[in-house]
């Protein structure tokens, strides 16, 4: 019996990571220059902003919301304007605080990106504009860049506390 509860301690303790849901949190397209913007020749400037939130429900369930924003103007004119906050409820548990970091900055937003780059198009398209298709994007790189920017900082308040 005592080998029994043993084991299940063990497993208690694996890492776990499982996808709960998939949704669309937050959508709105504008198209503040329709119908004019439809004459003019269709070479559009991109502006394309990310952002993560992380929220933790309970003990082993976390919502994690990618934000992306598009921006098409053409010429100095917003052809469109999306903005899509897609969400996942994660359950993680048998994770360190150090291994955290990367799922909830990386790997979940990586999980996220496809169902966002489906909803943008979609909006786009329905818009009656040329169909979008976002590139892929290196989360992986943007959390370590965003690790090594909180440090600097944190390094700097420290610095000027000491001072």
């Amino acid at each position: 019996m005592a080998e029994e509860n043993a084991a299940t301690g063990e497993e208690q303790q694996k890492p776990r990571f499982v996808i709960q849901k998939i949704y669309t949190k937050d959508v709105s397209f504008e198209s503040p220059n329709s119908p004019e913007i439809f004459r003019e020749q269709w070479k559009p400037q991109l502006d394309l902003q990310l952002g993560n939130e992380y929220n933790r429900i309970d003990e082993d369930n976390h919502e994690i919301i990618l934000s992306v924003t598009v921006t098409a103007k053409v010429d100095d004119k917003t052809a469109f304007l999306v903005e899509v906050k897609q969400a996942g409820i994660f359950t993680l548990t048998g994770y360190s605080n150090e291994e955290m970091g990367p799922l909830v900055g990386s790997y979940c937003p990586n999980t996220l990106f496809p169902f966002v780059r489906e909803v943008i198009s979609d909006l786009v398209t329905k818009g009656g504009f040329p169909q979008l298709v976002l590139s892929p994007v290196n989360f992986d790189a943007m959390y370590l860049h965003q690790k090594e920017q909180a440090q600097q900082q944190a390094a700097a308040a420290q610095s000027q506390a000491t001072h």
